[in-house]
């Protein structure tokens, strides 16, 4: 869902490069803002998300949002249902293993090649051999049967497999070179004209585009940080800008505020075992306070997550009860809904921390309750929810340190340590990687080598469901059945706070369409629907 506000707005996080507002009026790349009644034919749009790496579906590109410059073979609709794209029609065989893929016949690379069967095969092969952040692994062999028909075969049954096909743009083999990143040719509706690193990145529109044609000639896409995006916005030099909610509050002439419903969250990580054995690669694992599932409760109880949303999203936004709320693979029934201190208490007690001394931080065996929490350094967002819990949960007796620090040193302490971290996608795969105790230490993933049989088994059967209703029956299952599970009513392996809104201060003459549910703000979500949007003065 998305709603508007009269003339304010906000979102994201900081950006590459800071650029003043002469700079911005000088890369243009097309006509300036349109005169009083008069439709422009550019756009531009100050949302982030410039890819570091470049625009190559294999390597990642897209994952986050439309590929834009290449057409995928399904689509993800409004309602997060599964549209077709280049896909005619799918099956899926009776074991699970085979995809069989249809494709349509009318569409063609922006050299004016057509699309075949034999490079949708080969952006899947390509992909799966390059590994990382495509995430194809279940995948044996990509087969063109015919011109149109591709068969997409697995090496066991995942039902998240049809994510894949949403998100993978699909590369011309013929053209798909060592410079490809940064000269992409695709079939989709824009093709990239110029790439400034860290300025702007040109597109035009595709001519030849199969599906609906964009409204606008050309979209630019500056790259700026937080500061220059609102001057931007202020002066009209952007028609479009992504800003965090701390700017929100204000008014722009000539602008609305748009937020746009998201699954993009944030959470805290815990260690869920007591300091022990290193990783094999030295890291030091696991901390003696937050392994007791009695403290991990309690900080769950003690947080109220609306009071987050207030006071730290400025209202945009809503309280997380777990990583996928309102998807429809979502438990409801695993929620805490309100804040309860003195249920904290009363776990915290019952489990043997009580505060001897009156300092008001409870002990046990001689262990203080206090324990360290990372978040990013310059990430205000976070360190503002950090801080708050902190208060939070003071009530009941815990003491959480808060620390800004970078990257590096998070990737160093995240499993002796709780983070603040962002998640968020459209694939219920995400789940199986925070939760699976086979992702205990990959990479972001698992941080605090959580480990449940019952929570494995669901997510097994989940991914290895060959039909939806069983893949979410199963998904909901590993959040909460019974008394097992990994959310906060059961494990409480994370307490996740609260779930953004992304929003944008949009040019008042600007229809953005049908609003699309946006994933974790990486990329250009809000782009999804571009070829949908409308000038109206």
């Amino acid at each position: 869902m998305r709603r508007s506000r009269g003339r304010a707005g906000r979102l994201a996080g900081p950006w590459a490069l800071a650029l003043s507002v002469a700079a911005l009026t000088a890369c243009g790349g097309g006509s300036g803002p349109a005169e009083s009644g008069e439709q422009p034919t550019v756009l531009r749009l100050a949302i982030g998300g410039e890819s570091e790496e470049g625009y190559d579906p294999t390597l990642g590109w897209g994952r986050y949002g439309a590929p834009l410059f290449q057409s995928t073979l399904l689509t993800r609709e409004a309602d997060l249902g599964v549209g077709l794209d280049l896909a005619t029609d799918y099956r899926v065989s009776a074991d699970g293993l085979t995809w069989t893929v249809d494709l349509r016949d009318d569409a063609a690379f922006t050299d004016g090649t057509p699309v075949t069967a034999a490079d949708v095969a080969y952006t899947f092969n390509a992909a799966a051999e390059q590994g990382g952040l495509t995430d194809v692994t279940a995948l044996e062999e990509a087969v063109a049967v015919d011109e149109d028909t591709v068969e997409l075969r697995l090496d066991e049954p995942r039902s998240t497999f049809v994510n894949r096909m949403i998100s993978l743009g699909i590369v011309p083999e013929h053209a798909h070179g060592e410079s490809y990143a940064q000269q992409p040719v695709g079939s989709g509706p824009f093709r990239l004209v110029e790439w400034k690193r860290g300025q702007q990145l040109v597109v035009e529109r595709n001519e030849d585009y199969y599906g609906d044609q964009p409204e606008f000639d050309r979209i630019v896409f500056v790259f700026t940080d937080e500061d220059a995006t609102l001057a931007a916005a202020r002066t009209g030099e952007v028609d479009v800008a992504a800003l965090p909610s701390a700017l929100a509050t204000q008014d722009i002439a000539g602008m609305r505020l748009e937020a746009v419903t998201s699954i993009d969250n944030r959470g805290i990580s815990f260690p869920t075992v007591p300091a022990g054995a290193p990783r094999s690669d030295g890291v030091p694992v696991g901390n003696d306070v937050t392994a007791d599932l009695a403290v991990r409760r309690a900080v769950n109880l003690a947080v109220d997550r609306q009071a987050l949303v207030d006071a730290v999203l400025e209202g945009y936004g809503s309280p997380a009860t777990g990583p996928v709320d309102g998807a429809p693979w979502y438990e409801p029934a695993s929620a805490i809904e309100d804040a309860d201190v003195p249920a904290a208490e009363a776990a915290l007690a019952d489990a043997g921390w009580r505060d001897a001394d009156g300092d008001g931080i409870r002990e046990k065996d001689g262990t203080p309750a206090s324990f360290t929490l990372l978040y990013p350094a310059g990430d205000t967002l976070r360190q503002g929810l950090a801080l708050s819990v902190v208060d939070m949960v003071a009530e009941a007796g815990v003491e959480i340190r808060t620390e800004g620090v970078s990257w590096d040193e998070i990737d160093r302490r995240l499993h002796t340590d709780a983070v603040m971290f962002g998640w968020g996608s459209h694939d219920p795969t995400e789940m199986y990687n925070l939760y699976h105790s086979s992702m205990a230490g990959s990479d972001l993933f698992n941080p605090g080598f959580y480990r449940s049989a019952a929570v494995d088994r669901h997510l097994d059967a989940a991914m290895a469901a060959t039909d939806t209703e069983t893949a979410n029956r199963e998904w909901r299952a590993a959040q909460l059945e019974g008394t097992e599970g990994f959310t906060a009513s059961a494990d409480a392996a994370w307490a996740w706070l609260v779930n953004l809104e992304h929003t944008y201060f949009v040019d008042e003459c600007l229809d953005l369409g049908e609003p699309r549910i946006e994933p974790h703000g990486h990329g250009w979500p809000i782009t999804a629907g571009i070829a949908e949007w409308t000038w109206t003065c």
